[in-house]
């Protein structure tokens, strides 16, 4: 029986002498154990009460694939749940992660949880599988280990912030939310295409306005966290000087996501009023928010959506409380949002999370389409920017 390691995906054998388990009193265990759409909706509802409470939970899966077939019947499957039930206690929730191929066991509310407690976990586990397996059967199975939380997304089967097995419910979408999401990227990549042949005097105007108003090349490149928090090469029209000190925005970022307390954080999210840093028709630019339009050629690569949150800085990210980073599962970053059209640079940062939110989880075709025609009279009036 292998165990899959908290970190980088390390792998660790215990090689243990068994010790009796109290099958006896297995009648008295709560065998409660629930289906893959139940487990995953539970899971869903820790994740939840994990943010609130601040409290992490551990997440076990076993996976039973390795077993021959004639191994995986309907007693053998009895005696895997009796033993699990026997380790585990009556507030911690088990089923099925994945039906007839993957068990999971979810231990709530742990106060912490290193390495140490995982290994206490194992060792319970190997103990009661040792009374009711063959030791070949338990060799085949594999156990892997997953904190919510995520600590820095550490994890083997990660793509950036996010431990994937954690969010089953996000990654596997219904046949029908599929099919919009094709719809959408149809729409993503015939808007992006539309608007790059569309603008391209605009990008030829402001290009030239750019190199002859200050040195430096015309587009501004930076790290930004798409989907799942991986990684991108984020576009804009350069509306600063170069080598200009970063240092100030993130000074600026980290009073205003101190969650609305007096720390001289004017209203506005991640712009600074009169910054020193911006260049006389970078003013101009980021008033009309003419300077974004680079970002359709990042919708065009697959990283950003015409309508999604807005993309942050990594070092934003540090910043952020549990429930915050949700705004980076499920869809892609946008150009626009329900925040910007709500009030961009006006609104306070708890808000516009909570947007991002409601966005992601009221998502529709229509609720993308009144967003982006909402758009440009936002920005031909400038409400909210600056």
């Amino acid at each position: 029986m292998n165990i899959h390691g908290l970190k980088g995906g390390r792998h660790k054998s215990f090689s243990l002498t068994p010790s009796k388990v109290a099958m006896e009193h297995a009648q008295e265990v709560d065998h409660t154990f629930y289906s893959a759409h139940s487990f995953h909706h539970m899971l869903r509802i820790e994740r939840k009460r994990a943010e609130r409470s601040k409290k992490p939970f551990l997440m076990m899966l076993l996976d039973l694939s390795g077993l021959h077939t004639r191994h995986r019947n309907s007693h053998i499957l009895e005696k895997i749940r009796s033993a699990l039930a026997s380790c585990t206690r009556e507030t911690d929730i088990r089923g099925w992660y994945e039906r007839n191929k993957t068990v999971g066991a979810i231990f709530t509310e742990m106060a912490s949880i290193d390495e140490s407690s995982v290994e206490i976990v194992f060792r319970k586990l190997h103990s009661a599988f040792a009374e009711v397996l063959d030791p070949e059967w338990i060799k085949e199975i594999k156990i892997s280990f997953h904190i919510f939380p995520e600590e820095n997304g550490n994890s083997a089967i990660t793509d950036g912030l996010f431990n994937i097995a954690l969010y089953p419910d996000l990654s596997k979408p219904s046949i029908s939310r599929q099919a919009t999401s094709s719809i959408k990227k149809l729409m993503d990549i015939t808007g992006a295409l539309s608007a790059l042949v569309l603008f391209s005097p605009i990008f030829l105007i402001i290009a030239a306005a750019i190199k002859l108003t200050s040195d430096g090349p015309v587009f501004f490149k930076q790290e930004r966290m798409g989907l799942n928090g991986k990684i991108f090469t984020f576009l804009k029209f350069r509306s600063m000087y170069t080598d200009t000190d970063h240092r100030r925005h993130k000074d600026y970022i980290t009073k205003f996501i101190g969650e609305g307390k007096d720390n001289g954080a004017t209203p506005g999210v991640y712009k600074l009023t009169n910054d020193p840093r911006i260049t006389p028709i970078g003013g101009f630019l980021r008033k009309t928010s003419l300077d974004e339009l680079p970002q359709f050629i990042n919708v065009l690569k697959g990283e950003m959506s015409l309508v999604g949150p807005r993309p942050p800085i990594p070092y934003e990210c540090e910043l952020y409380d549990i429930w915050h980073r949700r705004r980076l599962l499920s869809v892609k970053p946008g150009i626009t949002g329900l925040w910007q059209v709500s009030g961009r640079s006006s609104t306070a940062f708890n808000e516009m999370v909570r947007l991002d939110l409601r966005y992601i989880n009221g998502w529709s075709l229509w609720l993308d389409i009144k967003l982006l025609l909402k758009t440009p009279l936002v920005i031909l009036t400038g409400k909210g920017a600056y």
